[in-house]
């Protein structure tokens, strides 16, 4: 199974964002020489997020990584061009060697939406649209295109061609069986984002994902799938809990009132942290543990941790980030080889 980090480079509102975007190239090298597979960078049209162009990020990543794999988590499609995505992607496959990756999806904030000059309305008609000019793209250095939310294109020349072939592109959901289906009947991989609950009760969406890929005859080494989930590594879980603690649940308490959501108590938290929780907080051995129960359950060939939520200590990050490649990584591959 693949480990991997990811962040939306989270800063206090107001903050360096220069600091933190070097702060986050730094990362993607420390995940590079810790031996993780793979590393991905969110993006946000926030005060409270640096990124909110992930390929140019993950552009500079590519000059100081050699085997990592960097992808976007996620790409909000829905408002952005699909031909400029190619192009960036195709980019950053060429810079780092064949190491790009598209976790396409339709983004957990609306801001890029009226940034961008789009309708809520068309919320999912642009997502189905613009997914589908993103993938003949993908298929073809030329191509002829009409859709109803785009201008076509009419024998348009796509340049430069990714170094992978076809150039991997991933679908990112929160669960809505609409989007497992289509992901499926699409041959694409599968990421589900799980930030909230029981992770067993997203079970089912796995199963769906691979009953509709069945009927779609779909070849099963295809369906690839993903769990992208909070947490953090510390050398002993107390730590852990300790220092991830005050900054996520600013966090979720400042999106929580954003969206009428009731304040997370430290109670909460440390419940989240149990077994059935959906927090992977701990020593080494303790998350490593977790993550092994959890592909029991999913069967998944990723997982991606989320552990630079809110203004996290960057040192604490950078060492998080080396347990995880260095002691987690080796104790999950040998248990799920």
């Amino acid at each position: 199974m693949e480990i991997g980090v990811y962040t939306f480079a989270d800063m206090k509102p107001g903050g360096d964002a220069g600091l933190r975007l070097r702060q986050l190239v730094e990362e993607m090298e420390v995940a590079d020489q810790a031996g993780l597979d793979v590393f991905g960078v969110g993006e946000h049209h926030r005060a409270d997020y640096a990124v909110s162009a992930p390929a140019v990020a993950l552009a500079a990543g590519a000059s100081r990584t050699r085997t990592i794999r960097l992808t976007s988590a996620v790409t909000v499609l829905s408002s952005d061009d699909p031909v400029r995505v190619f192009q960036q992607f195709s980019t950053l496959d060429g810079l780092s060697n064949g190491r790009a990756e598209i976790m396409a999806g339709r983004g957990s904030f609306i801001e890029s939406y009226p940034l961008f000059g789009y309708n809520l309305d068309d919320y999912d008609a642009l997502f189905g649209e613009k997914l589908d000019l993103l993938l003949k793209l993908r298929g073809s250095e030329r191509i002829t295109w009409n859709g109803s939310l785009r201008p076509p294109l009419n024998d348009a020349a796509i340049y430069p061609r990714p170094v992978q072939n076809p150039l991997p592109v991933w679908i990112a959901v929160g669960g809505t069986p609409q989007s497992v289906v289509r992901a499926a009947s699409l041959s694409l991989p599968l990421a589900i984002a799980i930030i909230g609950g029981e992770p067993s009760r997203f079970a089912p969406f796995f199963d769906l994902y691979r009953e509709a890929g069945a009927r779609a005859n779909v070849q099963p080494e295809k369906l690839k799938t993903s769990l992208n989930m909070h947490g953090f590594v510390a050398e002993t879980t107390e730590e852990a809990k300790d220092i991830f603690f005050p900054p996520h649940s600013e966090v979720m308490n400042r999106i929580g009132r954003e969206r009428g959501w009731g304040p997370q108590s430290r109670a909460q938290f440390e419940a989240s942290c149990g077994p059935r929780g959906h927090l992977l907080i701990g020593n080494p051995e303790a998350v490593a543990e977790k993550i092994i129960g959890l592909h029991r359950i999913f069967r998944n060939d990723r997982i991606m941790i989320q552990m630079a939520i809110g203004a996290m200590p960057h040192d604490k990050v950078l060492k998080a980030i080396e347990l995880m490649g260095t002691k987690v990584a080796p104790m999950v591959r040998e248990a799920t080889a």
